[in-house]
């Protein structure tokens, strides 16, 4: 298991709390009492470690190499998975992977942001990192469940959408935007939930839901916590401080209306206990489903205009005659 620098405190004792019971065993000697104490110890040091986290720390949580990605969310929430490809214009974006599934005997379209475990799978993935013909290939298959009366189910894990040369010359700008119009119009549910890094546009180009959603400890973005030290310190090493300035957390997105409701994970992230992940996600993707199956197609576009409309509202202040 990778160890963040916060949690080495966590492993050195779980490390030597298994010594000892290798050692008792090997030696045949009672070490009970003593291991029971240090069991205990682990448990405190958890609780102090996991529910006082910084938010670089969380950021950190959200980008683990071994936090569950889309398709291990599908493998474990849905059956019957059939996936589905290409733009019909260009290619086929393996960043976004998308198709229909089953849950719960519904049949749902499915999108997602996927990264790779390893360097090869990364790179085949473009670590998660969408082209342009990723978003054209997400908004036809909505065009798609739109015509066939399929809720659209999205998985949000991008550090943003490619930013490549070739990504710009395709229309990368373009067809963000255009799907920020016209998933605003798609007559069918959509839920999307953000289940690692939610950055930037990358992350907004497929996020124009009836009901947003986040991972406990997942972030969403306008930019990444180094893009933003760069641009106002002249230095990624102060990320730390961005992250906190920038309010990205589950919390602060939910105190400030961004998103509907925060998915509790495991102590730890997700990445300690999938299952236990995927049952709460299911849970509140089958009450959304159901809640939204029983408005109109006209009451589902007026109710996803005014969530959105109301984000970033302000009030002006008339300047005094005197």
């Amino acid at each position: 298991m990778s160890m963040l620098d916060f949690e080495r405190p966590i492993f050195e004792l779980e490390s030597k709390i298994e010594e000892l019971k290798n050692f008792g065993s090997e030696k045949n000697i009672t070490l009970g009492p003593e291991i029971k104490k240090l069991e205990q110890k682990l448990d405190k040091m958890k609780t102090d470690i996991y529910n006082n986290l910084t938010t670089w720390q969380r950021i950190q949580i959200a980008r683990h190499p071994y936090r569950p990605f889309t398709m291990d969310y599908i493998r474990m929430m849905m059956t019957d998975f059939v996936e589905l490809h290409g733009d019909r214009q260009f290619a086929d974006d393996l960043a976004l992977v998308a198709g229909i599934a089953n849950l719960e005997g519904e049949k749902v379209l499915v999108i997602g942001h996927q990264k790779g475990r390893d360097t090869n799978e990364n790179v085949m993935r473009n670590f998660g990192c969408a082209h342009p013909e990723g978003y054209r290939k997400a908004m036809r298959l909505m065009r798609f469940a739109e015509k066939f009366h399929l809720p659209i189910i999205i998985f949000i894990d991008t550090p943003g959408a490619y930013p490549g040369v070739g990504a710009e010359e395709r229309g990368q700008a373009q067809a963000i935007a255009e799907n920020l119009r016209d998933m605003s119009r798609i007559a069918t549910p959509i839920i999307a939930t953000v289940i690692g890094e939610g950055g930037s546009g990358g992350a907004l180009g497929v996020g124009i839901a009836d009901r947003v959603c986040m991972l406990q400890h997942a972030y969403y973005s306008v930019i990444s916590p180094e893009g933003c030290a760069s641009i106002l310190w002249r230095n990624s090493a102060k990320a730390p401080e961005a992250a906190e300035a920038l309010r990205i957390t589950s919390e602060h997105l939910l105190k400030f209306g961004i998103v509907d409701k925060v998915i509790p994970e495991a102590q730890g992230g997700a990445h300690q206990d999938p299952v236990i992940v995927a049952n709460n996600f299911k849970k509140v993707l089958l009450e959304y489903l159901k809640e939204l199956s029983a408005l109109t197609p006209e009451e589902l576009l007026e109710q996803r205009y005014n969530k959105f409309r109301k984000i970033g509202a302000f009030i002006e202040k008339q300047e005094s005659s005197e």
